[in-house]
């Protein structure tokens, strides 16, 4: 088989797994489905992959690949809290456009493993907390705005692919009471009452977050909701 051919049976098959995987979100995909999507018998799965696992895992670098694009096709403003909204949104976007990838990047917990892919787009947002903080900008630590940053905007996207729903007041309310809350630049009370919101609706979630990251997600939004009180 040419090395091109080779190629192009191998993103196929990423993407039709992470196709499956779009069309329910949260559930057990079937490797055998995949094959039938493709054209391809089992064998020729295996040998690029090794595993289901290894499939997963080639779904996820894929979906990281295709967010990395995005995220560095899009310009600074040269103001980071300004980028940090805007990357808050495109991160929605991405979420919804490609529930599929979404929900295997950021959905599928392990508790002590964190897949490398993960590692780029955190040190591009703690880049952006960095110079808020040189700025004089932040109300708390850079390390501590990355993690309250990302359990909000994980949780607010993921809770949109659950209900198969775009919900962008929401989203809109939670950055701008979180980035208000992380910059000490209060955002009244619609934004906390909406934090609230969305730490009660995270109860919703275990399946594809995971019992533990889904409580001690509830736990971030609720504090944060608290600060703005």
């Amino acid at each position: 088989m040419p090395e091109t051919e080779k190629t192009d049976t191998r993103t196929r098959l990423v993407e039709a797994a992470a196709e499956l995987i779009a069309a329910a979100p949260g559930e057990d995909f079937s490797l055998r489905d995949v094959c039938e999507r493709v054209g391809v018998r089992m064998p020729t799965l295996y040998h690029f992959f090794g595993s289901k696992q290894g499939l997963i895992d080639a779904v996820v670098e894929r979906g990281f690949e295709l967010y990395l694009d995005e995220k560095e096709g899009h310009e600074s403003s040269g103001d980071p809290i300004r980028d940090i909204s805007d990357g808050w949104d495109a991160h929605v976007r991405f979420g919804l456009k490609n529930p599929g990838y979404y929900t295997l990047m950021y959905g599928k917990v392990r508790p002590g493993y964190s897949p490398a892919a993960h590692a780029k787009p955190t040190m591009l947002l703690r880049a952006l907390t960095d110079r808020a903080a040189d700025q004089g900008r932040l109300a708390v630590d850079p390390d501590q705005a990355v993690a309250h940053i990302l359990a909000t905007n994980i949780g607010v996207t993921l809770r949109q692919i659950i209900l198969a729903e775009a919900d962008p007041q929401l989203s809109s309310a939670v950055r701008d009471a979180t980035l208000a809350s992380l910059t000490g630049e209060g955002a009244g009370g619609a934004g906390a009452d909406d934090l609230r919101r969305v730490a009660s609706l995270a109860s919703g979630i275990p399946d594809v977050l995971g019992p533990t990251e889904t409580a001690l997600l509830g736990q971030w939004l609720r504090r944060l909701a608290d600060h703005l009180d």
